[in-house]
C-alpha cells in the first residue's frame, strides 16, 4: 500500500485535483489519499486556510460572517463545478461551513483550531463526493472516526501513540480508495487539535505508519528536493536521494518543501518517502530512505541557510572554573519559557542562539537583566544579525577535509564565520554568520561542492 499526500497547491482548483485524481488512479497500490486545504490559485490568491483564519476572526467578534463564508464556499463550489456536481450536492459543505460558530469550544485556541482544521476536512469530503460522482469505490475517513489521538496545545498538537493502535484497526477493501484530511487530530476529550502548519505531511507520515505502507509518497509542485534554494541558486542540482537525517537536519534550516516533523512517523515505521511534483509525475523526484546500507552519492547532500536567529553572546574570565554557570542562565531561560538552539563556549565565552519566533523586545529585555543580575558577566551582548547555515551530507563521515574547505572558501571571500558547530554524527555542519553574508555564504559553499 501507498500513502499519498497532495499539498494545497496541488488542489487549488479543479483541473489540479483532476491531475491528483488521475495520479490516485494510476496506481492501484495508492489506496489512501490525505489532502490539505486548497491553497493559492495564483499569486495574489488567498488560501482557504487563512480565509478560515479570517472567519474564526470574525466569529469570535460576533461580527456578520456571510460574506467570508460565501467566499470560502466558492472555493469548494469551484472545484466541484468542474466535475459536474451539482450544487444540491455541494450544501453539506456550506452547512458546515454555516454551523462552525455555534459548536461548544473549551476555548479560543480550540475555535481557530477548529476552523483552521475545515479547509482539510471540507476538501476530504469533497474530493470523496467527486471520486463517488466518477464511479469510484471511494470512503471519507474522518481523523475522529479513524481514532487519530492527539495531545499538546490546540494549535501544535503531537501524535498519541494510541493512534497507531487505532489505525491498524482500520480495515481497507481491495478496491477501496480512502481519502482523509490532512493537518488535525482529535484530543481524548473530543475537540480539534490541528499540527503545526503544513501538519498535512504530519498525517501523510502517521497514516504511512499505522496502515504499515510501503511508500509515503508526497506530491508538491516541485520535482522534489534540490541541493540548495532555487531563489539562491539558478538551478540547482536535485537530490536523488537522501536519509532520514539529511532532511531532519536540512529541514531545520530552510529546506520547507517538507515539514521536518512529518520524518518522525516516517523513521518510526521505517517507511521510505518519496516527494514529487503533481504536475511531472513521471519525475522520480527525491526519495527519503533509513541510514541504514545508504551509499552516498556526493560529500554534501545539500546546503541551506535560515535568518530568523538572534544569540546572546557573554564573556567572563574563569568561566570554565565557575561551576553552576550555565545551570544558572538555562533556569532564567526555563522561568521564561524560552528554548535555545545551540550555545558554543570557550573558556571565558558562551553564546546562546535562540530561535526569534520564541522571543520579543520585552522577553530579550528581561532574560538580559535577569542574567546581568545572575551571572554578572565582564561583557553581554545581544546579536541580532545572526544567520545560520547548514552544510548536510551522509558522505561528510568519510571526508575528513569537508571543514576546512568549508572555512577556506568563506575566508577567500572575507567572510568569517561567527560560529562552527559539528555534530557527533559527523553529517552536518553549522556555520553561524551576519544576515547579509548567509545568501552568499550559500552560493560560495555550493560552487564549491557542486560546480
Amino acid at each position: 500500500m501507498k500513502i499519498v499526500k497532495f499539498g494545497g497547491s496541488s488542489l487549488a482548483t479543479g483541473e489540479s485535483v483532476a491531475q491528483a485524481i488521475q495520479i490516485i488512479l494510476s496506481d492501484p497500490q495508492r489506496q489512501v489519499m490525505v489532502v490539505s486545504a486548497p491553497g493559492k490559485r495564483n499569486t495574489t490568491d488567498i488560501k482557504v486556510t487563512d480565509l478560515l483564519i479570517k472567519y474564526a476572526d470574525l466569529a469570535l467578534k460576533h461580527k456578520n460572517c456571510v460574506e467570508i463564508v460565501n467566499k470560502i464556499f466558492s472555493r469548494y463550489q469551484e472545484i466541484g463545478h468542474y466535475f459536474g456536481l451539482a450544487d444540491a450536492e455541494l450544501s453539506i459543505i456550506k452547512q458546515i461551513l454555516l454551523e462552525l460558530p455555534n459548536q461548544g469550544y473549551p476555548n479560543e485556541k480550540y475555535l481557530l483550531a477548529a476552523f483552521k482544521a475545515h479547509g482539510e476536512r471540507l476538501n476530504a469530503r469533497l474530493i470523496t463526493l467527486i471520486l463517488r460522482h466518477q464511479g469510484i469505490n471511494s470512503r471519507f475517513l474522518d481523523p475522529a472516526e479513524a481514532g487519530l489521538i492527539v495531545t499538546g496545545e490546540p494549535n501544535d498538537a503531537i501524535v498519541n501513540p494510541e493512534s497507531y493502535l487505532n489505525l491498524d484497526q482500520i480495515k481497507i477493501k481491495a478496491d477501496e480508495r480512502i481519502v482523509f484530511p490532512g493537518f488535525f487530530g482529535m484530543t481524548p476529550s473530543g475537540n480539534i487539535a490541528t499540527f503545526s502548519r503544513g501538519g498535512s505531511d504530519i498525517t501523510g507520515a502517521i497514516l504511512a505508519r499505522g496502515f504499515h505502507a510501503d511508500l509515503y509518497e508526497n506530491f508538491t509542485d516541485v520535482n522534489g528536493i534540490f541541493a540548495a534554494n532555487p531563489h539562491i541558486i539558478e538551478h540547482p542540482q536535485s537530490i536523488k536521494k537522501m536519509t532520514y537525517r539529511e532532511m531532519r537536519e536540512l529541514s531545520y534550516a530552510g529546506f520547507s518543501v517538507f515539514h521536518d516533523e512529518a520524518l518522525i512517523p516516517a523513521i518510526q515505521g521505517q517507511i521510505p518517502i518519496n516527494v514529487k511534483n503533481t504536475h511531472d509525475p513521471s519525475n522520480p523526484g527525491t526519495m527519503i530512505v533509513p541510514e541504514k546500507d545508504f551509499v552516498p552519492d556526493n560529500a554534501i547532500t545539500g546546503v541551506t541557510s535560515q535568518k530568523h536567529f538572534s544569540a546572546l553572546y557573554l564573556h567572563k574570565y574563569l568561566l570554565n572554573k565557575e561551576a553552576g554557570f550555565t545551570l544558572r542562565i538555562l533556569q532564567i531561560l526555563y522561568q521564561h519559557n524560552i528554548p535555545y538552539e545551540h550555545m558554543p563556549s570557550g573558556i571565558d565565552d558562551i553564546t546562546i542562539i535562540f530561535n526569534n519566533d520564541f522571543l520579543n523586545d520585552q522577553l530579550i529585555d528581561q532574560i538580559c537583566n535577569e542574567i546581568q543580575a545572575t551571572i554578572n558577566p565582564d561583557q553581554l551582548k545581544w546579536i541580532e544579525d545572526y544567520a545560520i547555515i547548514m552544510v548536510v551530507g551522509e558522505g561528510m563521515r568519510q571526508k575528513h577535509t569537508i571543514s576546512r574547505q568549508i572555512i577556506d572558501s568563506l575566508g577567500d571571500h572575507d567572510i568569517s564565520p561567527q560560529m562552527i558547530n559539528q555534530g557527533a554524527s559527523q553529517i552536518s555542519i553549522m556555520i553561524g554568520t551576519k544576515k547579509e553574508k548567509a545568501d552568499e555564504a550559500v552560493k560560495i559553499i555550493y560552487q564549491k561542492f557542486f560546480n
